[in-house]
């Protein structure tokens, strides 16, 4: 029993590992798609080789996805950047942005993942009034500095540290690069700069509705098409 509980969960992890893989590859993908395969000019495309390679995504792996996403690679399959959204567990807004390859495979499969947590999948623009859309950047710097300067000076809209230690910082679509840029400059170190959605307004729970609430979260991350999801919580 103990030598098959430890080859099971062996082969857990490396199903775990493969799938983080396959999202990284398919981020690197579309980020080549829309911005073209130079990472010295494709600030999205850099920072997702930055996020494969910390999670030892083989190199191959990182290439193959260049190549695809610059369609220098046919194998048939050409990834979509797909959003549902809907209402969760209490009332939740929530926007999945996805990746795949096949929509008529993804759609059914966010569908039953809402209705299977007492939620409601619904239409486009079904929530997203909820959210704002915006330039979402992660950044650490060291030193002493006022973060509230530094993200005035950078042209951010928004800063906030988070328990890491590091700092999110909020700007418009439009100014996503360039204040990714300006950070750098001075002396920042961007780990994330992506557009992202914002919640207006936070949805009241109790500890138990958010254990339910985090619950179908965590189910959505764990899907596989799923890239990243936002939630007014």
């Amino acid at each position: 029993m103990g030598k098959s509980w430890k080859t099971a969960g062996k082969v857990e992890k490396a199903m775990q590992k493969g799938l983080v893989f396959t999202k990284l590859a398919r981020e690197i993908s579309v980020a080549a798609k829309v911005g073209g395969p130079d990472p010295a000019a494709n600030s999205r495309l850099r920072l997702a080789i930055d996020a494969a390679k910390k999670q030892s995504c083989p190199t191959d792996t990182i290439e193959r996805a260049i190549k695809k996403g610059a369609g220098l690679l046919d194998d048939g399959k050409i990834i979509e950047e797909v959003v549902y959204e809907g209402y969760g567990p209490h009332g939740v807004g929530v926007i999945v942005e996805c990746q795949t390859d096949n929509k008529h495979r993804t759609a059914p499969d966010m569908r039953h993942a809402f209705k299977s947590h007492e939620g409601n999948m619904g239409e486009t623009g079904s929530v997203a009034w909820m959210f704002e859309h915006v330039g979402y950047l992660v950044a650490n710097k060291t030193g002493t500095f006022d973060p509230d300067e530094e993200a005035i000076e950078a042209g951010a809209n928004e800063v906030y540290k988070d328990e890491d230690g590091s700092f999110e910082f909020y700007t418009s679509m439009t100014d996503l690069i360039s204040v990714s840029e300006a950070l750098t400059k001075r002396g920042w170190k961007v780990t994330t700069a992506e557009l992202s959605y914002k919640a207006k307004n936070i949805t009241e729970l109790s500890a138990e509705q958010k254990k339910d609430v985090e619950e179908f979260l965590n189910y959505l991350d764990d899907m596989d098409d799923t890239h990243r999801v936002h939630a007014t919580i």
